[in-house]
């Protein structure tokens, strides 16, 4: 995300200086080519050098965009050595969460009517320990869901018999927050999730606590 954040930021400025520059041009051809001020017009047809500018600039500009955004889709595709597995996988309407690197234990995340942020709370929460890189691996189990987190930078689909990818490191603890970004199905504004980052003391704690909790939530 902050790689994410830094090439919007580059935009920004791209896209302010080329609007700038074309209200520029429009004021100055208001004020010194208007009737009163040019009564007799130009009939100028051709400029070597302007149709030049107008042609390269362009290119170039569209080239310093092409770069940092090919690196960008690079370091999404590109999943660097994981220190945690996480499989994620949309139910109508709910996530099930499984560690295959921890014990292989499983649990369903629903939605909490009684907890903050209102239709983002959850009762069982994703729970990472911070600054280590997380390979979430989804998929659906009866639509098209998608796992989204906008903290974190990632969105993708979660689809019936394929398991897609992504990764995130989370650099500060916290809880961050996301939802499903597919339409499937009625409950489809109702099926949030919810990443509880925590230390590493934290995490192998809770993760000693999942593996003996039983239930239809906790299962192995």
């Amino acid at each position: 995300m902050e790689n994410i954040i830094s090439f919007h930021n580059l935009l920004l400025v791209i896209i302010t200086i080329i609007t700038l520059f074309v209200l520029a041009l429009l004021v100055i051809v208001v004020v010194k080519f208007n009737a009163k001020a040019n009564p007799v017009p130009s009939k100028t047809t051709h400029n070597t050098l302007i149709e030049v500018a107008w042609t390269l600039i362009p290119v170039l500009i569209l080239v310093a965009i092409a770069v940092p955004s090919f690196r960008l889709l690079f370091q999404q595709l590109d999943i660097p050595k994981a220190d945690l597995t996480v499989k994620a996988t949309g139910k109508q309407w709910y996530w099930s969460y499984s560690y295959p690197d921890n014990g292989k234990f499983e649990f369903d995340s629903l939605m909490a009517a009684d907890k903050q942020p209102r239709l983002l709370g959850v009762d069982n929460e994703m729970v990472v320990p911070v600054n280590k890189v997380i390979r979430v691996q989804t998929t659906g189990a009866d639509v098209i869901h998608a796992f989204a987190v906008p903290s974190f930078g990632i969105k993708i689909d979660s689809i019936p018999g394929r398991l897609n990818e992504t990764w995130f490191k989370a650099t500060k603890v916290g809880v961050y927050y996301g939802q499903c970004s597919e339409l499937c199905g009625k409950d489809h504004a109702f099926m949030p999730i919810a990443v509880r980052v925590v230390n590493d003391q934290e995490f192998a704690a809770w993760t000693e606590a999942a593996e003996i909790m039983e239930g239809p939530l906790f299962r192995r």
